[in-house]
């Protein structure tokens, strides 16, 4: 009826209540004109009684409340999207035509599949939007490859994402990532299939590439490091090359090796800092004439060099195996000086010295900490150095812990303390990858090995993360997947903490020796150096967000800033001064309120540059900072040139999709075309009116009254 499937009208009473009162309406209205003075004719009786029966009609269902509920089916058809890497990498692709035939024939998908909504968007480290189908378009000139962003279509599609029928993901891509996580998660989540367009060369070439280098952020003045980097090669084994280290373009020590025919050298440099401050390092491989690829022969980064060790203060509330295993990774890195307080009974510790051990430390490791013996004098020096002096501090929370005395510290932990029960349950970690966030814990610790390790004895209900906090890790049994945290980490306001939940962590540390795995002491230790991490001035931080931009490159500059109890301090005045070679810029960030301070800049030199920054408040300057970066050095998207085949064949397999070359455009098109088959689905909509907020109603009740008045006026009726 009227196009729709379905009409109703609801009442805010019971429609009986409604047919007595409409009655008496028109009774009423009856018996008024049933006699008049004077008398009038029956025609004008009539049309006063029509008139005042429908005013009164109208003022009782107003009193009412309806509601017209309107309901139709509509069908909505397919909405496919495709996405077209926009990097340099793409650029060298060998087969131009061909490249440019399956782009063409991508944005011609639109009027080939007209009855489908077809949306095309380009990425690279963004996603973007094509409005016009135009691939003039798609200049390959994006400087990062974020794949993850491909599947974040709530905010691709924001408003439209709940009325698109997605269908499918299309990808046009070389599969070379190097910015964000990797995307296969988030994939199979959606549910869609991905359809990928593998374009570029999967055969190795000849090149020598250095894959890796390890060293430590934070090393200390005339104290030596190891620095370890990863060669790999193709198509050299048993050639001889130079390996070097530079310090500020410096040859520092060189080394001659011959690279491997199993493809993979490691080379290790001691590493003997002389000058403390931020101090740029380079590994650097000679070329080779015949070198298909010569971008990645050098590998810049910025080391940190301190003057101290950091001391590390381990306290637990009993001896066990968690502590003396994190002891052990602890003391295998020389930049730490370990000790440990172990409680054995209420008023007394193992070791000696609990007063300077305490005051000296730079990290705290609670393990099973605080507990019911924990003594309010030991907990109240514990509470200022966290709380006073912002001391950075790992917590291992379990049902051995006593909440209530935690709750002291409750406002600087990374979760929310719940229940507390003697129940625990068996749970094996599930690594957050689907975050876009880069977990500086996870570093260096390969997908794989996490499924190998045992289980650990979690407390359910015990605690749950805060919204400022970074899961890490969620918790998984043998047979579910929960969101409660494992490991959590949270960095605000130049507050460090990390939250181990659970115990008997020390059985990952047995499983993985098993299989030569060092995944524990690399856990514990990235750990350590992340709350190491030097903040600075806790009142004033700028830094830029990465070390490291290719040639024309927006470089991006964050700062903080508080006042002495660490306030956020808004409208203050934050200028960087930027030079390198001959050039020197001058930065004014943007105010985004809550202490944070943003600002972007387009250097055209490549180089190292260096930059002081000033912050002022009313005309006063309060603090000052300064630091390095470079542009030019890498160009991220050039490094490794080979297109990823395994990982977009692992890509689509997972997600029921399939891979094609570009040749493969009509085969393509007919999956789609059967897709569509399948997904057109009946989407029902509803509509309410609110009849009784309708100002129109009560307009037409006045009106209909006025008109009955005016007749009676005229008629001379009493």
């Amino acid at each position: 009826m009227f196009g729709y499937d379905k009409i109703n009208i609801s009442l805010s009473y019971h429609w009986l209540i409604l047919i007595l009162l409409i009655a008496i309406a028109l009774i009423f209205t009856i018996y008024s004109y049933r006699f008049t003075l004077p008398p009038i004719s029956n025609l004008k009786k009539s049309f006063l009684i029509i008139l005042r029966f429908i005013s009164l009609l109208l003022l009782i269902s107003i009193f009412f409340e309806p509601i017209l509920s309107l309901q139709k089916k509509i069908e909505v058809q397919p909405a496919h999207l495709i996405f077209i890497d926009n990097s340099k990498s793409i650029s060298s692709v060998d087969k131009k035509d061909t490249l440019n035939q399956i782009i063409t024939n991508l944005f011609n998908t639109k009027d080939l599949l007209k009855e489908n909504d077809i949306r095309i968007f380009s990425f690279g480290s963004e996603v973007n939007e094509l409005k016009d189908f135009n691939n003039q378009q798609i200049k390959f000139d994006e400087k990062t490859t974020n794949l993850s962003r491909i599947f974040r279509l709530n905010e691709i599609l924001k408003d439209e994402n709940k009325q698109v029928n997605a269908a499918s993901i299309t990808i046009l891509t070389d599969g070379i990532i190097n910015n964000g996580v990797n995307p296969t998660y988030q994939a199979e989540k959606l549910g869609l299939p991905v359809f990928i367009f593998a374009v570029g060369d999967s055969t190795r070439k000849k090149d020598i590439l250095i894959k890796n280098v390890l060293f430590n952020e934070k090393v200390f003045l005339n104290n030596p490091s190891t620095i370890s980097a990863t060669i790999n090669n193709f198509g050299y084994s048993d050639s001889r090359i130079n390996v070097s280290l530079l310090e500020e373009s410096k040859i520092l020590d060189s080394q001659i090796i011959t690279l491997s025919s199993s493809g993979v050298n490691t080379v290790n440099f001691n590493y003997l800092p002389t000058q403390k401050g931020e101090r740029k390092l380079q590994i650097k491989v000679d070329q080779l004439e015949d070198e298909s690829n010569k971008s990645n022969n050098l590998y810049p980064f910025f080391i940190n060099v301190s003057e101290d060790k950091t001391r590390i203060l381990l306290i637990s509330g009993s001896p066990n195996p968690d502590l003396t295993f994190i002891k052990k990774a602890l003391e295998t890195d020389e930049n730490y000086l370990v000790n440990s307080l172990t409680q054995i009974d209420p008023e007394r510790f193992l070791e000696q010295d609990i007063k300077s051990k305490l005051d000296s430390a730079d990290i705290l490791f609670l393990i099973n900490f605080p507990n019911k013996y924990t003594s309010d004098d030991l907990l109240n020096q514990i509470k200022n150095k966290i709380l006073n002096r912002k001391t950075p501090f790992f917590l291992m929370l379990n049902n051995d812990v006593d909440l209530n005395k935690l709750k002291q510290l409750e406002n600087e932990l990374p979760v929310k303390l719940e229940n507390t029960s003697d129940n625990y349950i068996k749970a094996q970690p599930d690594i957050n990858f689907s975050s876009t966030e880069k977990f500086d814990l996870i570093n260096n610790i390969a997908e794989g090995d996490w499924n190998k390790l045992p289980p650990i004895l979690y407390p359910p209900n015990l605690a749950s993360a805060k919204a400022e906090s970074r899961v890490v890790s969620y918790i998984k049994t043998e047979t579910n997947k929960m969101k409660l945290p494992l490991i959590v980490q949270r960095n605000l306001a130049s507050s460090r903490s990390i939250s181990f939940v659970g115990k008997e962590f020390w059985r990952w540390k047995l499983q993985t020796s098993v299989d030569n795995l060092n995944l524990f002491d690399i856990l514990i230790l990235n750990t350590a150096r992340w709350l190491s991490a030097n903040d600075g001035n806790r009142q004033f931080k700028v830094k830029t967000l990465k070390k490291f931009y290719s040639a024309m490159d927006e470089v991006e500059f964050v700062a903080e800033f508080y006042d002495e109890l660490l306030n956020p301090i808004n409208n203050g005045n934050i200028e960087i001064t930027i030079k390198g070679g001959k050039e020197s810029k001058s930065l004014q960030l943007t105010d985004l309120g809550n202490g944070l301070y943003e600002g972007k800049i387009v250097l055209s030199n490549p180089g190292d540059y260096s930059f002081s920054a000033r912050a002022r408040l009313n005309n006063s300057t309060l603090h000052s900072a300064s630091g390095k970066f470079n542009v030019g050095d890498i160009d991220i998207e050039l490094i490794d040139l080979r297109m990823n085949y395994e990982f977009l064949s692992e890509l689509a397999k997972r997600t029921n999709g399939e891979l094609f070359s570009p040749t493969d455009f009509d085969l393509y098109l007919n999956k789609i075309k059967d897709l569509n088959k399948r997904t057109v689905y009946v989407k029902t909509v509803e509509s309410q009116i609110r009849l009784w907020s309708n100002e129109i109603l009560l307009i037409i009740v006045i009106i209909l009254f006025s008109i009955e008045w005016f007749i009676r006026k005229q008629s001379s009726l009493i």
